[in-house]
């Protein structure tokens, strides 16, 4: 600008009118990107350039940017032996206006770089942890399936001596629920079959296992609409999931209450209801307590309704959700299946 100031001086001064002013002239031409504003001794604006012509009508416009540009920036004076002062007032070129804006830009690149890097080796992390829980559950199923295999035979032994045959059905079912639990490790990590099952005997079965070695002071309850509902399921890890929900409800009631399974079905839906008499949860709860690790008891791991949700949703293709809670009243989830 001081330049462009020296050259505007050059021209103004000059009364030779054969005198070459080719270099000032080049000079002022030149400036195809810097605001400016030549006014006079009286402020009366003479010339403007690199200004919107269309808004450069307007001499509100020019006089609200003179004033932008007197704020900015001193004005540089351009006189002749001290007479006919003329003053230019300027801006940043949009150039450099945009330049100050490239330190955040790139701050706000590098973040962007480094967040995408941390949720990478974080990734990367969790799908190492993962596979070394999965690796364990496996390896738990199959060291629990060498001392099922005694105990079927011992079993087998029992049923032949004299020996009360209801004890022997008994351990015969915690054998059974044993070998389901260590098929359920055993499935972990891997993409489960499903086959078309009743989901009315599947739940039952579930339900009235735990019904029978729950607390005298709780009523169990089952309805089913019909006796025969069928949808595509893995049968153990269905029942993983309702267990898991009865035994959360146990534990809302603190070993009392009352407790209700209902299977009903929809146009499309086969619809599992599961309701307790507890302590009832928070609104702002109803999506945490899917989360892995959420828990609200002393002990335990938050892992039950993580895993009830991962099977229903990622393996059936369902839904399971809090349908409803009242606190110190109860809570009743629902589960929703495609029916066939």
């Amino acid at each position: 600008m001081e330049i462009l100031a020296a050259a505007q001086k050059e021209i103004a001064s000059n009364t030779d009118l054969n005198a070459n002013v080719d270099l000032p002239l080049k000079i002022i031409e030149n400036n195809n990107n810097i605001p400016m504003i030549l006014v006079n001794e009286k402020g009366t604006i003479e010339y403007y350039q690199n200004i919107d012509t269309v808004e450069a009508k307007k001499p509100a416009y020019l006089e609200g940017l003179l004033t932008l540009m007197k704020a900015e920036n001193e004005p540089i004076e351009v006189s002749y032996k001290g007479k006919n002062k003329q003053f230019i007032y300027y801006r940043n070129s949009n150039l450099l206006n945009k330049l100050t804006y490239y330190p955040i830009a790139l701050i706000l690149i590098l973040l962007l770089f480094l967040t995408v890097i941390y949720l990478f080796f974080n990734a990367n992390k969790i799908a190492e942890t993962n596979k070394l829980w999965t690796g364990m559950a496996k390896e738990t199923a199959h060291q629990i399936g060498t001392p099922l295999s005694s105990l079927l035979g011992w079993i087998a032994i029992l049923k032949t001596e004299n020996v009360n045959a209801s004890y022997v059905t008994e351990i015969e079912k915690d054998v059974h629920r044993l070998n389901a639990i260590a098929n359920r490790f055993s499935k972990i990590g891997s993409v489960p079959t499903l086959k078309k099952e009743n989901i009315v005997n599947t739940t039952k079965q579930v339900f009235d296992y735990i019904a029978s070695k729950s607390s005298k002071q709780i009523s169990f309850f089952f309805k089913a609409k019909e006796d025969e509902i069928y949808a595509n399921i893995n049968g153990e890890l269905f029942g993983w999931v309702i267990e898991n929900i009865i035994k959360n409800a146990i534990d809302a009631m603190l070993g009392k209450g009352t407790l209700t399974v209902e299977i009903t079905t929809g146009s499309k839906n086969v619809i599992i209801t599961i309701s307790d008499s507890g302590k009832g949860i928070l609104k702002k709860q109803y999506k945490q307590i899917f989360k892995p690790g959420y828990t609200t008891k002393k002990r335990g791991w938050g892992l039950g309704l993580s895993l009830s949700k991962r099977i229903i949703s990622n393996y059936h293709k369902g839904k399971i959700a809090v349908k409803k809670s009242e606190i110190n009243k109860g809570t009743t989830f629902e589960i929703l299946l495609n029916k066939i």
